[in-house]
This record gives C-alpha cells, sequence and structure tokens, in this order.
C-alpha cells in the first residue's frame, strides 16, 4: 500500500464538523473526542451550538451558514478537514466543497442522495487533485460502508458480474433530517444495469432472503442509495443493486414514526441493522454481512476511522473519489471491529 503523506496540514488535530448539533453530528463530534482528535463545532445558530453543550466540554463553537462564502472561510480556519454532516447534502455540499478547497484542507460527508455524490465527483476531482486533498462524499452507512464491503469482499477479483446489497433494519425511526432530504430528494435512483447507471425499474424488484439474528427470513425492495454512484465508479460489474427491508421502508414513510430515542450511555437507539452483499462472477458467489447498532451512530467511527487515516497519511490516493480508493477496504473494515461485526463466505 502506497503511503500519501499528506503535507498540507494546518492543525492536524483540529477537524471541523458541520451540522455538528444535528443528530448524526453529536456522534460524530464525540467520537472524535474518543479518538484524541480536536473538533470545531460549526452551526448556522449560535443558540443551538450552545444549547448541545459543546462549550462545558470545552469544544470551540463557530457560527457559519453554507450560504456565506465568508463565515465558512472563518469558521474552517485551523482545521485539517471538514466534516458535513448538515444535509440535505444536494443543498450544503457543493458550497462546503469549494470552502475546504479554498482552504487547502480534506472533505467527507455522510450524504445518502445519489446526486450529491454524482455532483461532488463531477465538479470537484480535478481541482481536489490539485489541491492535493481528499474529497469523499457518502462515507457514512449509507454509501461508504457498502463500497467498502463490496470491494473487501471482491478481494482479487478484477470485475464482477453481478452485485446485490440488502439491507435490513428491524426499525427505522427517522430524523427529522432525514425527512427533510426524503422530501427534497425526488430525482430518479441509479442502479446499474447492463454494464450502465439506468434508472431502477418500475414496478422496483423485491427479494426475500434470510439474515442471521434477530432478523431471519426478510423481503427487501430495490431502493439504491449513494453506494451505487461510489462502487460504480471504480468497481466493473454488469450488475449492481440495492435493496432496503420492507420494514425500514414501512417506517419510513409513516409520519407518524417517531425519532430515534436514546437507550445507552453513547445515545445510540434500539435499532438493529444488517448489510449483506453478494457478489457473483462466472457461478461463484461470495457473500459478506455486516452488523451494528443504529445507522445514524455508527456513522460517526466510519467517518471518524477515514478522517483519522487521512491525517496520519493511510490513503492510497487524493482528489475526489469512493473510500476504497482511498483506503484499503479489509483493514478499515477490521479498525471498525467494536462497532460493527463482518463475516465473509463464499459458494
Amino acid at each position: 500500500m502506497t503511503i500519501y503523506e499528506a503535507d498540507i496540514m494546518k492543525t492536524p488535530q483540529s477537524v471541523a464538523v458541520l451540522g455538528a448539533n444535528g443528530h448524526t453530528g453529536r456522534f460524530v463530534v464525540a467520537e472524535l473526542l474518543r479518538r484524541g482528535l480536536k473538533p470545531i463545532a460549526i452551526g448556522r445558530n449560535a443558540e443551538r451550538l450552545a444549547a448541545a453543550g459543546f462549550m462545558e466540554r470545552g469544544i470551540e463553537c463557530r457560527e457559519a451558514s453554507v450560504e456565506d462564502d465568508e463565515e465558512l472561510d472563518r469558521a474552517l480556519a485551523g482545521a485539517a478537514a471538514i466534516i458535513n454532516c448538515a444535509g440535505p447534502f444536494m443543498d450544503t455540499a457543493d458550497a462546503v466543497v469549494r470552502a475546504a478547497l479554498r482552504a487547502g484542507i480534506h472533505y467527507l460527508d455522510v450524504t445518502a442522495e445519489q446526486p450529491s455524490v454524482q455532483a461532488t465527483f463531477e465538479r470537484h476531482e480535478v481541482a481536489a487533485r490539485e489541491a492535493g486533498v481528499v474529497v469523499i462524499p457518502a462515507m457514512g452507512f449509507y454509501g461508504g460502508l457498502a463500497d467498502l464491503l463490496v470491494t473487501a469482499v471482491m478481494d482479487e477479483w478484477e470485475h464482477a458480474d453481478d452485485i446485490e446489497i440488502r439491507i435490513a433494519l428491524d426499525s427505522w425511526l427517522p430524523t427529522r433530517g432525514t425527512r427533510v432530504t426524503g422530501e427534497r430528494n425526488t430525482v430518479r435512483r441509479l442502479a446499474v444495469s447492463g454494464g450502465q447507471l439506468e434508472p431502477v425499474h418500475q414496478p422496483p424488484a423485491e427479494r426475500i432472503s434470510t439474515l442471521p439474528a434477530p432478523f431471519g427470513q426478510q423481503t427487501f425492495v430495490e431502493i439504491p442509495f449513494s453506494e451505487v454512484p461510489l462502487i460504480a465508479r471504480h468497481v466493473r460489474t454488469k450488475e449492481l443493486h440495492t435493496f432496503l427491508s420492507t420494514v425500514a421502508l414501512r417506517d419510513v414513510r409513516d409520519p407518524s414514526t417517531p425519532p430515534p430515542q436514546a437507550v445507552d450511555e453513547f445515545g445510540r437507539s434500539a435499532q438493529r441493522f444488517a448489510v449483506e452483499v453478494i457478489v457473483t462472477q462466472e457461478g461463484v458467489r461470495r457473500r459478506i454481512i455486516a452488523q451494528g447498532q443504529d445507522i445514524y451512530a455508527v456513522s460517526a467511527p466510519i467517518i471518524c476511522e477515514a478522517v483519522q487515516r487521512i491525517l496520519s497519511g493511510e490513503i492510497r490516493d487524493i482528489g475526489a473519489k469512493p473510500p476504497a480508493e482511498i483506503f484499503n477496504a479489509a483493514s478499515f473494515l477490521q479498525a471498525l471491529g467494536p462497532d460493527l461485526s463482518v463475516e465473509i463466505s463464499e459458494t
């Protein structure tokens, strides 16, 4: 593995978090502290930042709006990287990436939105490489996790005939941000069919799969997220399709479903998840399953592991790229061990 020693870092221990007072943002701030990094909490409302209790923990708070370049520039001063947790990302990502490039720092976000990922790659690959920084959209549960799982299970395979990703949630208690994004994101979702990115067929395909406890037999409907433009950018495959469990779909479509409720000292909800990836090549079938608790909470160790590796130079490349082109997928997943269990099999 080639190690790129970043020579542009200003304050390696400082990581800005935009949307720090939001649900996922608070998990990210806590995870950065746990890892010995120094978060800078950024939000558009000083009162909400204060209410989050950051200052009581010695965390610097800065107010900024994504509509104001000067405010963003001031908010990023002294940071080595920016983690964007402020969705919808189709409204925020472009402005924040541009601010990161002006500052010469790394950018990561947790978007599940396909259009946001595609726009980040298309608009910023050249500038990110010229600036010598890493830009990774969708470095969370939706997007980055599946990209790493697919790459790890393919291992030495250079191409696949078929890739299926099945996401099972025993419940989905959506945050307000999830609901707002769902209302804004009306673009037709894309999958890979016949080797090309194509709109998902209507009506969407269904699958039935048996997963480890507590899930058992699950029914899934094709609903791809940000993993598709990530994986399609660097993996050669004829077919790539993502399915969401009907249990999760029912919850997130029900306007009466409440938001997540903390059940432990870390603030996680009781929600359990499983991500099953099945890759087929010339009749050989490989399967990898990742399991854990709380899709919002687990995005924090995923994206903070990425930041920590970038700041320590444990990366393969620079520019705007999917996670698996920047990191060693197997090593990265292994590092998430306390928060994620992963099992691989082949038939």
